[in-house]
């Protein structure tokens, strides 16, 4: 590291909540060094495709206007997939609070605004160590380098390496995270709206559940960008581990191949393939303190990313927490310094915020996940009842009929599923 060794704020990681609080706190007058191990920030970063703009709004304001949106979503799309056929649910709006784009687009551009405001970025440093020394956080050391600070903010991400080596937090298990793998695909800007239905700047969201990741809990997601489509799966990992039966690259493939989807696509050429772990348990992944002398613990490093499903929360999440921290270093800072006491207003904001409380109030879904056997049976259900319904012989189906039908052939007694679907509801 090329840099002076001394400064007010280190913050490990250039991603939506490193940057986040880079800007924050810079904003306000600290001298903020901001370390970031890919070539530029975002550059080593994976995500579906969507954020959700409020929480933006909030740090920004009018600047986020500037950001690189690619398309506001108003069309949301929920199918049920059982081998050929699905079952879809889908809602249009005239107006949008998420859009979507490229995420390393999003990350620079966060990372530059908080660059604009005074911050230094540092890229392609790997932080191998926080420094703790009578008590408290001192700094970050890198290789042979080692730079101070007053106050350091963890941002490094789902990984946590660096949470691991100060015994904050216990290894990452496979029921904790998901896998993410994904595809971008180029089609051209007039081809996405046609084929989509989408006017100009409008988006589509499309998640899908199923035989689309072969039953294992999870879900498949479609998102329109501007001249391209991201398309891609998201495993839990605990159930992938024993489950998956080929390489997720494969399954990618074979989600792109699927003879409802091709057609949306065909004449498109693959631009990105990757591959990332998410964050998925909630509260039970959070590290049992996210305010110390001398550290700040914010975004995916914290467990701060919400999956229920029908949507997906993690950059507005990241972001919104990277704020939060640096809001809380302000207020600490105004008490007399980074002590552990001080930070602690950061938890208390936290649980205040629609982050924490988010996190908490729907955490019980995840007891659909780690119910294969509903996540096999409601597409099933689903597409059984439709394909009932609607594929007309001589006679005309009842609906009823066609769902107790389907409810069987799914394995559902009629109590279990209403008790199921009762808890489900609960959690939702």
């Amino acid at each position: 590291m090329d840099v002076k060794n001394k400064w007010d704020i280190i913050i490990v990681g250039a991603g939506p909540a490193g940057s986040a609080a880079g800007y924050t706190l810079a904003k306000k007058g600290f001298d903020v060094l901001i370390l970031e191990r890919g070539r530029q920030p975002g550059y080593k970063e994976l995500f579906g495709g969507r954020v959700y703009a409020e929480p933006l709004k909030k740090i920004y304001g009018n600047e986020l206007s500037g950001a690189p949106i690619h398309r506001w979503v108003k069309k949301e799309k929920l199918s049920f997939v059982d081998g050929n056929k699905l079952v879809s649910l889908e809602y249009q709006s005239d107006t949008s609070t998420s859009f979507t784009t490229y995420l390393p687009q999003l990350a620079k551009w966060m990372a530059d605004k908080a660059s604009e405001a005074g911050a230094l970025l540092v890229e392609e440093v790997t932080v191998d160590r926080i420094l703790y020394k009578d008590g408290k956080v001192v700094g970050v050391g890198s290789g042979p380098d080692e730079a101070y600070a007053d106050l350091v903010i963890d941002a490094e991400g789902v990984n946590r390496l660096l949470l691991e080596g100060l015994g904050l937090v216990e290894k990452l298990k496979p029921e904790q995270v998901a896998i993410g793998a994904k595809e971008t695909i180029k089609l051209g800007e007039d081809k996405i709206n046609e084929r989509f239905g989408l006017s100009k700047g409008e988006g589509m969201a499309w998640l899908l559940m199923g035989s689309i990741t072969d039953y294992i809990p999870g879900g498949a997601f479609v998102y329109t960008n501007k001249d391209s489509v991201s398309i891609g799966l998201v495993l839990h990992l605990g159930h992938a581990i024993k489950e998956v039966k080929e390489h997720i690259s494969q399954m990618v493939e074979k989600l792109r191949l699927h003879p409802q989807l091709r057609n949306l696509w065909i004449d498109g050429d693959i631009m990105e393939y990757g591959g990332h772990l998410t964050p998925e348990a909630g509260p039970a992944m959070m590290p049992k303190k996210l305010a110390l002398n001398g550290l700040l613990i914010t975004g995916d490093a914290g467990g701060l990313l919400l999956n229920v499903g029908y949507t997906i929360r993690g950059v507005d999440f990241a972001a919104y927490t990277g704020y939060l921290a640096a809001e809380a270093a302000i207020e600490a800072h105004e008490k007399g310094g980074f002590t552990e006491s001080n930070l602690s207003v950061y938890e208390k904001k936290l649980r205040d915020s629609f982050v924490y409380k988010d996190l908490t109030r729907l955490t019980g879904m995840q007891d659909l996940y780690s119910d294969a056997k509903m996540f096999k049976a409601l597409p099933k259900l689903a597409v059984g009842t439709a394909s009932r319904v609607f594929e007309i012989g001589l006679e005309t189906p009842g609906i009823w009929n066609s769902f107790t039908q389907a409810r069987k052939e799914a394995g559902f007694g009629l109590f279990s599923l209403a008790w199921k679907g009762y808890k489900l509801m609960k959690k939702m």
